[in-house]
């Protein structure tokens, strides 16, 4: 069986009881990086075994999970940090499990785009994800199809490209749209701006450097 376990954003705190419990009873932890998830494994006292599973061995490391589950082990998949699959290392292995028929199972947790909706103060009701915006290719075209969707958008965004992007969007959906940057959710150093996307594009690019993972969320095209 294969169990994708949530992990904690930013504060360890941030994980439930039952992934304790899971990642303390499988056989082994597929992780997307074992040094990462070596201090949260350590925190919370799992000795379990851990493999490194990362998008750029997924492809070579399945089919020896796919063997190992058929041969009645059990696997959890984490990442850094969120839920796998989720802009994240995950759907690879889980469609390949569901075509070998091993059973599949997601704990629900921790993950960056939902705390960001919910204390945007931005519409909730209808949202759409869509993750990293293309850096090159597509980049433009998929900006200007999200400018006229009604519901509110969430990006995640890289500290380095986040100007880029603010700047990007300002010029496509308008300088008056309302927006939401919300940066190291769950962290000491948790921030959440508010305003327009010129305003956000303004404050951001006087900044300089920018550290931490980002979330943008933006309201909706409104006629």
């Amino acid at each position: 069986m294969l169990t994708l376990v949530p992990t904690p954003i930013g504060n360890l705190e941030d994980i439930t009881v039952r992934a304790i419990r899971v990642l303390k009873e499988v056989s082994l932890i597929a992780c997307e990086d074992t040094r990462t998830s070596g201090v949260l494994l350590a925190h919370y006292d799992i000795p379990t075994p851990t493999t490194s599973y990362h998008i750029h061995n997924e492809h070579k490391k399945t089919p020896h999970l796919i063997d190992r589950m058929r041969g009645g082990e059990s696997i959890a998949l984490i990442t850094d940090a969120g839920t796998p699959g989720i802009s994240d290392p995950g759907f690879y292995l889980t469609r390949e499990c569901v075509r070998n028929d091993i059973r599949v199972e997601a704990l629900p947790g921790a993950s960056a785009l939902l705390p960001a909706l919910t204390v945007s103060g931005l519409p909730c009701d209808r949202f759409v994800f869509e993750g990293f915006l293309p850096q090159k290719k597509g980049r433009s075209t998929r900006i200007k199809e999200l400018s006229t969707d009604p519901r509110t958008t969430i990006f995640y965004e890289s500290p380095y490209r986040i100007v880029k992007t603010l700047g990007q969007l300002t010029e496509v959906f308008g300088e008056d749209r309302p927006a939401v940057v919300a940066r190291e959710l769950t962290k000491k150093y948790e921030e959440v701006r508010r305003g327009t996307l010129s305003e956000l594009f303004e404050e951001f690019d006087a900044r300089g450097r920018i550290k931490g993972e980002i979330v943008l969320v933006v309201a909706g095209h409104s006629e």
